[in-house]
């Protein structure tokens, strides 16, 4: 056990979980501090990782390069998704995650109280596997993450460039947990080592930060009457507790992979992110009806295009996709951004369905205006 940690934990109050002002206030400072294009255009993190970009970090780990010449072809992989993503038009930038192997891996890494295996490989979806690590001790972050290099990208572009993190409740759901404490003990340890990486994104100048919590739901409990007792009601907080303390301007948002949102719409609301973006294209926009009948007061982007399939969609379809949409929510709450990730998409078919998103967005606007 770690005395920091508990100690921390114990000296949390309620506040800590509330952040300040309350959220419509906060999204009008946004708009202004940011001065986004209305149906703002942005992608869910993660560029292609090449069979280039993955033998790279098997020589860096073999010790057949150095790191300043893993840090070199990193910066280059960077310069140049920036680059292509200024080209076509997209208004909020990502780094592409190049140098992470695993969003839930990747952090484990960098936090104490976890344990990696070599071999343990679990299958995540169809053919995709991944290693989760094991919780072992008390979790606290033992340096900063991610802020070098969004930092770095940050630097190559005037555009606004989103932080990318991985949420507390995604880590603990995606890891092997230690059986001697609560889950919810190890999730709030989890958040508060992230809320750490969060403020330090937001000092070295990073306005957009985005905590990814893709497996929230998947953890509900079976029976439904337990569903707020034993686990929304520890999971929604731990969530706040990561972002409450970033500047009024500074915009939070989180990212849910394919699920039935439905029925926890209004607990998704009360995490109180400022923008949420989630897989809807292949659940036929069912998601709408609940987010228009739920008032919901997050800013949302709900997937546009399928990023599970190689197939490329018409700048068309995604304008109709952009119609549908604004039918149930407000234009000016409304993100146009593919359903997920695009880590296992290839180049060939990333840049040109981007190209027909932007362009897509675009003509919506323009007939908006009019």
């Amino acid at each position: 056990a770690d005395p920091a940690v508990a100690k921390r934990i114990a000296s949390l109050t309620d506040a800590d979980f509330v952040r300040q002002p309350a959220r419509a206030e906060r999204q009008k400072e946004q708009r202004e501090a940011l001065n986004l294009p209305l149906l703002p255009t942005t992608t869910i993190g993660s560029f292609p990782q090449t069979k280039e970009v993955r033998a790279e970090r098997a020589k860096l780990r073999k010790g057949e390069i150095t790191k300043a010449e893993y840090d070199e072809f990193m910066k280059n992989q960077i310069d140049a998704c920036i680059k292509h993503q200024e080209e076509i038009g997209l208004d909020v930038l990502v780094h592409g995650e190049f140098e992470r192997n695993d969003m839930v891996e990747y952090f484990g890494q960098n936090l104490n109280g976890f344990l990696f295996t070599k071999n343990a490989w679990v299958q995540s979806y169809g053919t995709r596997c991944v290693k989760p690590p094991i919780v072992w001790g008390d979790v606290s972050r033992a340096n900063p993450i991610t802020v070098e290099w969004s930092a770095y990208a940050q630097s190559r572009t005037d555009h606004v460039m989103k932080g990318m993190l991985t949420g507390p409740v995604t880590i603990l759901n995606w890891s092997w947990p230690r059986e001697d404490i609560t889950h919810e003990q190890q999730t709030q340890q989890l958040a508060l080592a992230i809320r750490d990486e969060v403020l330090d994104l937001e000092k070295a100048g990073i306005k957009v930060i985005q905590i990814d919590e893709a497996a929230l739901r998947e953890k509900l409990p079976l029976r439904k009457t337990d569903w707020h007792k034993k686990y929304l009601d520890w999971a929604v907080p731990a969530f706040r507790l990561v972002h409450s303390a970033v500047k009024p301007t500074t915009q939070i948002h989180t990212h849910m992979c394919y699920s039935e949102f439905n029925d926890i719409i209004k607990d998704i609301d009360a995490m109180d992110a400022d923008v949420i973006s989630f897989e809807a294209s292949r659940g036929d926009l069912v998601v709408l009806d609940a987010i228009h009948d739920a008032n919901f007061e997050t800013e949302a982007g709900p997937g546009v295009y399928d990023i599970h399939s190689p197939r490329i969609p018409s700048e068309q379809e995604i304008e109709d996709r952009i119609y549908e949409i604004l039918k149930k929510m407000d234009v000016e709450k409304v993100w146009i951004n593919p359903d997920c990730g695009l880590k296992t998409r290839g180049n060939a078919e990333t840049w040109p369905s981007l190209e027909n998103l932007v362009a897509a967005a675009k003509a919506v606007r323009a007939k908006l205006a009019k």
